[in-house]
């Protein structure tokens, strides 16, 4: 058996091009991909689609139950393997809980360079994987592997909801809240660390937010105030922000000073420490975002920073926030807020 001198073993994310959902394709582009796809007519069992750039399909089985499926997989955002695992795991589940759904198993998706990393290294990041889906209650019940380039790993996750309870990120309305339930800057986290300069203080908070599961989905799905539930992932809060948006038709408008940031990000981003897809993400978005005069480049950089198994974000009535807040809080969200609503008015961002 070929021997791997640990000093000697290359850091996970030099393999990759790319890490975390900061390796999702950029809006513009995948939106020039998906106008080329045929179109197919659709069962009625069919909930929710493609339609709304959703975060699951959602299939009715019979009028107690509907299934949620979702896929999520990238390429490593930390070095750690064991880590890299959690995240990934972590990530791929939240599109479920977005749905309001209970996950009830995972297939994992393995993509890993056999001839680089040694098998210790590719079984701890499926251990990583496994030890979030016992936290989430689900076992990984089979899946798939291929010998890659790049290290890669996600799950196929599939869950449960009731089909009258399903929130779709479409259904916003004019008046509701917006609450978030996650701080934001995990893409600036994740530059510094590429980068050598992401302190140990730092690199415990990225981990703690991105192996956070947003099992708070399940509980507020079961609130009639909350009208859409969404996460905010790769294309950052300004693109799922504006998801919402265009969904329900509507204006969103969030007040900057009280969206909520990982502590240090500010100050890292504007040393220069972001990712390029946050530059893809404000390229694809900019034309429906209406700023403030006194934005800075690092306000833009952190609207559209990608997260990494991000916090959900929710619209709901004004009835409904501090049911939506305890429950958040309860979970041990600690820095969930209400950071913006909904009116009428032109579908796109205002930021305030």
């Amino acid at each position: 058996m070929t021997t791997h001198d640990p000093a000697a073993l290359p850091r996970l994310t030099s393999l990759a091009h790319g890490g975390g959902c900061g390796c999702k394709i950029a809006p513009g582009v995948l939106s020039q991909i998906l106008k080329q796809s045929s179109g197919f007519p659709l069962p009625k069992e069919l909930l929710v689609g493609i339609e709304t750039s959703d975060d699951a399909a959602v299939y009715q089985l019979n009028d107690e139950q509907a299934l949620v499926a979702t896929t999520d997989f990238f390429m490593p955002i930390v070095d750690d393997p064991r880590d890299f695992g959690r995240i990934a795991a972590t990530n791929a589940i939240s599109d479920v809980y977005a749905m309001g759904g209970t996950p009830i198993f995972a297939l994992a998706l393995v993509g890993m360079p056999v001839n680089v990393l040694p098998i210790e290294t590719i079984a701890a990041i499926l251990q990583g994987g496994e030890s979030v889906c016992a936290e989430a209650g689900i076992p990984i019940a089979g899946g798939h592997t291929i010998d890659s380039v790049e290290p890669i790993y996600g799950l196929v996750v599939l869950g449960l909801v009731h089909p009258s309870r399903v929130k779709r990120n479409a259904d916003a309305r004019a008046g509701d809240q917006l609450v978030l339930g996650k701080p934001i800057g995990v893409g600036v986290l994740s530059a510094a660390l590429k980068k050598n300069e992401l302190s140990p203080a730092g690199y415990a908070q990225m981990l703690a937010s991105t192996t956070q599961l947003n099992k708070p989905g399940i509980a507020l799905a079961q609130l009639a105030g909350v009208h859409a539930l969404t996460d905010v992932t790769g294309f950052g809060l300004a693109g799922h922000t504006l998801e919402l948006a265009r969904g329900a038709k509507r204006r969103v408008h969030i007040d900057w000073k009280n969206v909520p940031l990982l502590a240090g990000v500010r100050e890292l981003a504007e040393r220069g420490l972001v990712t390029g897809a946050s530059g893809r993400n404000w390229a694809a978005h900019r034309a429906q975002v209406t700023l403030p005069a006194n934005c800075s480049d690092t306000d833009i950089a952190l609207l559209n920073d990608p997260q990494t198994s991000g916090g959900l974000l929710v619209s709901c009535s004004p009835e409904a926030v501090d049911d939506v807040l305890d429950i958040f809080h309860n979970h041990g969200f600690a820095q969930a807020a209400v950071i913006g609503e909904v009116s009428e008015g032109p579908v796109g961002l205002t930021l305030r």
